[in-house]
C-alpha cells in the first residue's frame, strides 16, 4: 500500500510541477497508481469507468445551469444594475467605491455563485471610475479579488453542491443556508480592513446621492435581488430541488436580460459558448477528482490519514486547526472543486468521529480553499482580478497580504464557533 500511495502523491506533484493541467495531473497520477497493482487493461478500464460514474449524479446538473445563469447576468445588464444600486447606497462615503466593490461582490456572488464571474464583472465595471478618482489600482484589485470569493459560500454555490456530492449526501439546502452568515461576515471584515486603508490614504467623500436615486436604483436592481428569494426560498421550502432551481435561475435571468434589451443573438451565442467551455473544464475536474477519490479509498488512504490525525490528538479543535492549515496549503496548489472532491472523503470521517457537524465542516472547508483562489500559483480569481485591473501579480501581492490575514482570522472565527454556520439551518429544521 505504501508504494501505491507514494506513486499517487509523487506523480501528482511532479505532473503539477512541470505544468500539466490539474485535471490531467489527477487522472494520470490515478492511472499510474492503478498500473502498479493491476493489469494495464483493467487499470485503464477502471479509471475510465470511475470518471464516467463520477459524473452520473442528478445534483451535478445544477452546476452548468448556475454557470449559465452567471454568464447571462454578466452580459445581460443584471450585474451592472446591482453595482449601480450599491453605488447609490454607499458610494458617497469616503472611499465609497471600495465599499461598493465588496457589497456588489456579495450581491453578485450571491446570485451567480461564481467568484471568477464576480471578479470579472465588478472589476470591469468599477475599475475605470476607481482609476479616474485616483484610487490605488493595486488595492482596488486586491479588494475585488478577495471580496469576490464570498460568492463561493453565499448561495447558490456550485462548490457547496460539489461538497454535498463528495460527502455522500449532506443536504444542499442546509449547506446553502449555512453559507449566508459566514459569507456576509467575510465581506464585513474586508470592508473593515478597507476602512483602515481609506483613512490612511485620506480619501475624500464621493459624490452625494439622493433618496430618489437610491430608490430608483433599488427598483432597477429589485428583479435581480428577487432571484435570491425565488431560488433559495424554493429550495428551503421544498418546492423544488437545487437542480430544478438552477434551471429556474437560467430562465429568470434570460427573461430579465430580454426585458433589459441588453442580450442580442450575438451576445447570447457568446454566453452559451463561454458557459459550455467553463462547464467542460469543471466537469473534467470533477470526473478526474472522483477517480482519485476512488483510488484513495481503494488504497485505504482515508483510514490511514484518519488514524494518523486521531493519534495526534482527540481534541476536535486541535484537529480542525491542523486540517485548516493543511487545506490552506492545498488551496495554494489546487483549485477548489478537485480539492473538495479529493479531501472531503479523507477529512470528513475524522471530523464526524470527533462530533463535528458535516454542514459546519463543509463551510470551513470551502472558506479555507477560497483563500487559495486569491494566491499564486493557481489562484484563478487572482489572475482574473489582476487581468481586469491591468496590473501585475507582483504589485497586487503587497496590498493582498493584510487581506489574507483578515480572511484567516474570519476563518478561525467560523471554525471555532460552529453556531455561525449552524444557526440559520437550525431555524429551518
Amino acid at each position: 500500500m505504501i508504494s501505491e500511495i507514494l506513486i499517487l502523491v509523487i506523480s501528482f506533484v511532479v505532473l503539477l510541477a512541470i505544468g500539466v493541467p490539474v485535471a490531467w495531473s489527477i487522472g494520470l497520477s490515478c492511472l499510474f497508481t492503478m498500473l502498479a497493482s493491476l493489469d494495464s487493461l483493467v487499470a485503464f478500464t477502471t479509471i475510465a469507468q470511475r470518471m464516467g460514474t463520477g459524473l452520473d449524479s442528478f445534483s451535478l446538473l445544477a452546476i452548468p445551469f448556475f454557470i449559465l445563469a452567471g454568464q447571462i447576468m454578466n452580459q445581460g445588464g443584471i450585474a451592472r444594475r446591482l453595482i449601480d444600486f450599491a453605488k447609490a447606497l454607499i458610494g458617497s462615503m469616503p472611499g465609497g467605491l471600495v465599499y461598493v466593490n465588496v457589497i456588489a461582490a456579495i450581491l453578485f456572488g450571491a446570485i451567480s455563485g461564481s467568484a471568477v464571474a464576480a471578479a470579472s464583472a465588478i472589476g470591469g465595471i468599477l475599475g475605470p471610475p476607481m482609476e479616474k478618482e485616483n484610487y490605488s489600482k493595486e488595492f482596488g484589485a486586491a479588494i475585488n479579488i478577495t471580496s469576490s470569493t464570498t460568492g463561493m459560500v453565499i448561495p447558490p454555490s456550485n462548490v457547496l453542491i460539489v461538497y454535498s456530492l463528495a460527502s455522500g449526501g449532506v443536504s444542499i439546502a442546509s449547506l446553502f443556508l449555512a453559507g449566508y452568515i459566514p459569507g456576509i461576515l467575510m465581506g464585513l471584515a474586508l470592508m473593515l480592513a478597507a476602512s483602515v486603508w481609506i483613512k490612511k490614504k485620506k480619501y475624500p467623500a464621493g459624490n452625494s446621492t439622493s433618496f430618489k436615486k437610491i430608490l430608483s436604483t433599488f427598483f432597477n436592481a429589485f428583479p435581480s435581488l428577487l432571484l435570491l428569494v425565488v431560488v433559495i426560498g424554493g429550495i428551503v421550502s421544498g418546492v423544488f430541488t437545487a437542480t430544478e432551481a438552477s434551471g429556474i435561475a437560467v430562465i429568470y435571468c434570460l427573461v430579465l436580460a430580454i426585458i433589459y434589451r441588453e442580450l442580442d443573438r450575438k451576445i447570447l451565442f457568446k454566453v452559451f459558448l463561454d458557459s459550455v467551455g467553463t462547464t467542460a473544464i469543471v466537469m473534467l475536474l470533477i470526473a478526474a477528482s472522483m477517480s482519485m477519490s476512488w483510488v484513495m479509498s481503494y488504497e485505504n488512504i482515508p483510514q490511514a490519514v484518519s488514524d494518523t490525525l486521531l493519534s495526534l490528538s482527540d481534541n476536535k479543535f486541535v484537529i480542525l486547526l491542523i486540517i485548516n492549515l493543511l487545506l490552506l496549503f492545498v488551496g495554494i496548489f489546487m483549485d477548489v472543486t478537485p480539492a473538495v472532491l479529493i479531501f472531503t472523503p479523507i477529512f470528513l470521517p475524522v471530523m464526524e468521529n470527533l462530533g463535528v457537524d458535516p454542514i459546519h465542516f463543509g463551510i470551513v472547508m470551502v472558506m479555507n480553499l477560497c483563500v487559495g483562489l486569491c494566491t499564486p500559483p493557481v489562484g484563478s480569481v487572482l489572475f482574473v482580478g489582476v487581468g481586469v485591473a491591468k496590473t501585475s501579480i507582483q504589485k497586487v501581492i503587497k496590498p493582498l497580504l493584510p487581506l489574507y490575514v483578515v480572511m484567516f482570522l474570519v476563518l478561525l472565527l467560523i471554525t471555532f464557533i460552529p453556531a455561525i454556520s449552524l444557526w440559520l439551518p437550525g431555524l429551518f429544521e
